[in-house]
């Protein structure tokens, strides 16, 4: 669980040298996000978790981001348009696209690594003004793998998790799908 949690952030971080002088906009405080707050603010760059819960700001400030934005409140949304070099969007719901697309900078990168059922409909508009960018990022190899623990020991980067007994496996479920988990469960198999 900790490889995928890390290995999906981790990886499209370190290929598109976020850093210092960056700022970068995670999208969704879930387990995805919850890691890519922790290696964009490790790496050195000003992160903003962008959010449809509100309640979600101590977290994110917790984990260190330095600004939360809560995506249904227009104004708010409006005072980062065009701000963010990097969005890496974790979300695996269907949302638009081309929302968070104008929230990039000229040259600025949308990099998808949560998976919505549904396909995306973006604009031509929303990438041609500005020169911005769409990709996608799975993994790496063993390598970068390696790369990524050896930093995770050395910078004491872990995944938030909550660890619960196989018999509140249906719970877990149903928390899940309120949204009401920190950050991953994990299932004690000493309960099995």
């Amino acid at each position: 669980m900790f490889l995928e949690l890390s290995f999906l952030t981790y990886s499209p971080l370190r290929h598109w040298k976020v850093g210092k002088g960056h700022k970068l906009a995670v999208l969704g405080l879930g387990g995805l996000g919850h890691m890519a707050v922790k290696f964009g603010v490790s790496f050195g760059a000003e992160v903003t978790v962008l959010s449809t819960s509100p309640e979600k700001e101590a977290d994110a400030k917790k984990l260190g981001a330095h600004k939360f934005i809560v995506t249904k409140d227009e104004e708010h949304l409006k005072s980062v348009t065009g701000y963010f070099d990097f969005i890496l969007d974790t979300v695996s719901a269907p949302h638009d696209l081309n929302l968070y697309l104008s929230l990039l900078g000229v040259n600025g990168v949308h990099i998808c690594v949560g998976a919505p059922p549904t396909p995306y409909q973006t604009h031509a508009f929303s990438l041609i003004g500005g020169r911005k960018s769409l990709a996608g990022s799975l993994i790496g190899g063993l390598p970068e793998t390696q790369e990524m623990l050896d930093y995770c020991a050395e910078h004491h980067i872990v995944s938030d998790i909550e660890m619960i007994d196989i018999k509140n496996v249906h719970e877990a479920y149903d928390r899940m799908m309120k949204g009401d988990v920190r950050y991953r469960f994990v299932i004690d198999m000493a309960s099995l």
